[in-house]
């Protein structure tokens, strides 16, 4: 990408790093605190619905509104919402507020996200987009490496709200990282061209999008059924290493590093090895699959902790593969003056299924097993990736019947 873009990715690795300390906390404080695998679930709806909710809102706004602004705008308020957070919390008290920053910080990282992928296609229009996807999602998945091992280092030496501090710090660290770039590079990008009308004509736009044209939907349905199975992974992992399998928390945050070391892995072979945009679906599909059930069909023993680290390493690893494939795919099929609020829209949908997955742990798991819940959500994977699939297959077929004719 260029040295002068260093900063750039650096700003990408820092705010992923922040956001990933936090989000590690979060189920794996109340855990400790309840020790139940219900109320980590329940706390992870609701530290995850807010950011995904948010998500048309953001969008939009990137059509209607300078997306490096709005960019800079997420990191600086995600510092203010930890410090702010902390504040409250020592004044009142309560882990509420715990998750009432990751609520908060979930919301700005969202709009960061959107920024983000409104302003990729403009300043890297010379390369494969495959390949700019892949560095950025290398740069977040060097945060997620990270972002475990520092939290599980600091929480060894302080009570977990000055390791949400040290996030605050984080952020305004990325913040900076933008303005060296801004100086360096001088980006020149269209601006946005204000939406005529109300936000819901914006809404209609992005729907009218979603209904016709080819693919859109399939896409949807697809990575809604991907992350079923990422949410019930996410929302289980900490109850299921610390609690089912009695292994330690340094354990758990080995783990986590070892599925982000191979998320990485994998980006950089998709970067470097070009390959057909169909292939890199179809694999990272399959491999989070096989990795939910193998996932859902250990977590029954003390004993099968080593398989459960197996399943959770390709679920974690192959799901920016799979995000790869859905940003590239929504690149080619949205036009660009749209692709914000048609974007916004579509990750909405697309990720309202891992807050789902936490409830239906927070209701399920204490009758039936965490194991059983994970292990049914990996099987309605697979059914609505066939699905799709038909739905593919079959319009290829009827045009293909069209271009002979």
């Amino acid at each position: 990408m260029g040295l002068k873009h260093q900063a750039f990715f650096y700003s990408l690795f820092l705010s992923r790093l922040a956001d990933q300390i936090i989000l590690f906390l979060v189920p794996l404080v109340i855990f400790q605190l309840t020790g139940s695998v219900a109320w980590s679930g329940a706390a992870f709806f609701l530290e995850t619905l807010p950011r995904f909710l948010s998500f048309p809102i953001c969008g939009a706004l990137c059509d209607r509104m300078s997306p490096l602004a709005l960019l800079r705008v997420s990191q600086l308020f995600r510092a203010m919402a930890c410090v702010a957070g902390m504040t409250a919390y020592a004044v009142v008290g309560g882990v509420g507020w715990l998750i009432g920053i990751s609520a908060v910080c979930g919301v700005l990282t969202t709009q960061g996200l959107m920024a983000r992928e409104v302003m990729l296609p403009q300043l890297f229009h010379q390369h494969r987009f495959e390949k700019v996807a892949s560095y950025t999602q290398i740069a977040d998945q060097l945060g997620m490496v990270l972002g475990p091992l520092v939290a599980a280092g600091l929480l060894k030496l302080w009570s977990w709200e000055y390791v949400v501090a040290s996030s605050a710090a984080l952020f305004l660290a990325a913040d900076g990282a933008v303005m060296l770039w801004q100086r360096l590079v001088r980006p020149v990008l269209t601006d946005p061209n204000p939406a005529p009308g109300s936000w819901a004509l914006s809404l209609k736009t992005a729907l009218r999008h979603l209904i016709q044209r080819p693919g859109l939907l399939e896409a949807v349905l697809l990575a809604a059924a991907v992350n079923l199975v990422i949410g019930v992974t996410l929302a289980t992992s900490a109850a299921m290493v610390t609690g089912v399998h009695g292994q330690t928390d340094t354990y758990y945050a080995l783990l986590q590093m070892a599925g982000a070391v191979t998320t990485v892995i994998v980006l950089f072979a998709i970067a470097h090895l070009p390959t057909a945009l169909e292939i890199l679906g179809l694999v990272a599909y399959v491999m989070i699959f096989i990795g939910g059930m193998v996932t859902g069909l250990a977590s029954h023993a003390q004993s099968h902790a080593h398989i459960y680290a197996l399943g959770f390493i390709l679920v974690i690893g192959f799901d920016k593969m799979f995000n790869v494939f859905i940003r590239t795919l929504r690149v080619r099929i949205i036009p660009r003056q749209d692709l914000g609020k048609t974007t916004g829209l579509i990750v909405m949908l697309n990720n309202l299924s891992q807050p789902l997955a936490g409830l239906l742990v927070s209701a399920f798991a204490g009758l039936y097993g965490a194991g059983v819940v994970i292990s049914a959500l990996s099987l309605a994977m697979g059914v609505l990736g066939l699905l799709a699939g038909t739905i593919w297959l079959r319009r290829a077929t009827r045009a293909t019947v069209m271009d002979q004719q």
